[in-house]
């Protein structure tokens, strides 16, 4: 199951890339926005992460204007690792070297055509869990419980 959210900016893309899902065979539990709500992006970062946190669901996206705040009030709740990407290759890298579990996207800078590659790239890419990656999301792990 996938987290799906966005702010005001991005329901468009929410749509598409729900439909694009639907399309796939991908189950995905939409937390919003709705098309009239004006809000607030972090309240729909943090529904989405907590959802992935919780094993609710396996994944998360996120879409704002730019990606960028969903991407900074996502990482923060603990033990989400969201990326932002602005192309397959990052995509791909976020999944297979940082075992990101929350996708970032714009919908303000990036073509829909775009955003579907790299939405799938994100979902059919695995983590390597070479002994590198496993050691520096360790890392990770330990400067999050030094700063909480």
């Amino acid at each position: 199951m996938i987290a799906i959210g966005c702010d005001h900016a991005a329901t468009d893309y929410k749509k598409k890339i729900e439909s694009h899902l639907n399309g796939r065979g991908i189950a995905f539990e939409d937390f919003g926005a709705g098309e009239s709500d004006c809000c607030d992006y972090p309240e729909y970062a943090e529904k989405v992460a907590d959802a992935v946190k919780s094993g609710r669901c396996e994944k998360g996206i996120l879409i704002c204007g730019t990606g960028i705040g969903m991407c900074i009030a996502a990482n923060k709740v603990r033990g989400i690792r969201c990326a932002l990407c602005h192309d397959v290759f990052s995509a791909k890298a976020c999944r297979l070297h940082n075992d990101a579990n929350v996708l970032a996207l714009g919908q303000r800078t990036m073509g829909i055509e775009n955003v579907l590659e790299i939405v799938d790239a994100f979902l059919d890419t695995s983590f390597s869990e070479e002994e590198r990656h496993v050691r520096r999301l360790g890392g990770i792990a330990d400067i999050e419980r030094r700063n909480s």
